[in-house]
């Protein structure tokens, strides 16, 4: 994918995202969260369907037996669109890690932080990364380099103020509130470093411990693998740092690891190894409000959204604001 490519395909994808996200915020607050994600999935397909490019999702909701998911090794772009007659010669081959609605509770619920995610890459650019859990710390771009996975909290809590200028009380660890994590949340409050647990969406909180000024500094703790991958993505674009190692705990996590190519299960991962394409696009946009970007809302015969979307050729960040307007001379735009 040339930079040329890269930049042509960036807006495809923030249409991809925006549409995804449109979709599930007409059921957001209604409790099913089935129903959100269902619809996320099938606008992010019918879109994806529309891009010129030899599509593969190599991050997706399931299986093949588990339609209407993206499945993982579903074929998408408009070769592979139903009833298409468009061969895949001269057109990109790109992988593609989905996330139609990360947060998906969080949408059913109405509560903040819910988002469409895509990240994109020329073939071979993206971890195939079995769906188990991951351990991961998510760090910007001043403690890069300067913390460990294996370490102590006690010990990356003081890197990472150390590299901010600022002291551990200062800090901000966002952490997912599982059981899981007791031992870990009792050990940030131990430094005297300030906790915000929240019930789901660790990627959107990756993104946001890279971004200065967000007032978060580092994630911790363990989620899922396939968000590591998308979180990797993020941080090659914003240069920030993701440390992660699959957690395999059944004889079935070392099979299904194995069978994507992953020999050593306790390898730690930088964003370096869970996106290694040159060329990566990561795109998203809000279904409900949050950090780094506002929710879908509707206004009369119009719906604006708001979206990031970033590359690493050209190495870009754009912060996208779109109102999407119905063609009959009415609408009125209030900002």
């Amino acid at each position: 994918m040339s930079a040329s490519e890269s930049s042509d395909l960036s807006l495809d994808f923030l249409r991809v995202v925006e549409q995804a996200a449109i979709a599930c915020a007409h059921t957001m607050g209604q409790g099913d969260r089935r129903n959100s994600d269902r619809v996320a999935v099938e606008a992010m397909r019918a879109v994806l369907d529309t891009v010129r490019i030899d599509g593969t999702v190599v991050i997706g909701e399931g299986e093949r037996d588990e339609a209407p998911m993206l499945y993982i090794g579903e074929k998408v772009g408009v070769p592979h669109a139903k009833g298409a007659t468009t061969g895949v010669a001269g057109l990109p081959a790109i992988d593609i890690a989905v996330d139609p609605l990360e947060g998906t509770n969080l949408c059913a619920l109405g509560e903040n932080n819910a988002i469409a995610v895509l990240a994109a890459a020329t073939r071979g650019g993206l971890l195939h990364a079995p769906d188990v859990y991951m351990e991961k710390l998510v760090v910007g771009p001043s403690s890069k380099g300067k913390v460990s996975l294996d370490a102590p909290v006690s010990e990356n809590l003081k890197a990472i103020a150390t590299s901010l200028d600022r002291a551990i009380k200062d800090l901000v660890i966002v952490v997912l509130d599982r059981p899981r994590h007791e031992q870990l949340i009792a050990d940030i409050r131990a430094t005297g470093a300030r906790i915000r647990l929240i019930g789901d969406g660790d990627l959107s909180a990756g993104i946001t411990a890279a971004v200065a000024g967000s007032g978060v500094h580092a994630v911790m703790g363990t989620g899922g693998a396939p968000e590591g991958v998308l979180t990797a993505a993020a941080m090659r674009c914003l240069h920030g740092e993701i440390y992660a190692r699959l957690v395999i705990t059944k004889p079935e996590h070392e099979e299904r690891a194995r069978a994507m190519g992953i020999t050593d299960m306790r390898r730690i991962y930088t964003s370096r190894d869970l996106a290694p394409g040159d060329s990566i696009i990561f795109a998203a946009t809000g279904v409900t409000d949050g950090t780094l970007m506002k929710g879908v809302r509707f206004f009369g015969d119009g719906i604006r959204t708001s979206s990031v979307i970033m590359q690493t050729r050209p190495h870009r960040i754009r912060f996208v604001d779109s109102i999407h307007v119905q063609n009959d001379g009415k609408t009125v735009i209030r900002f």
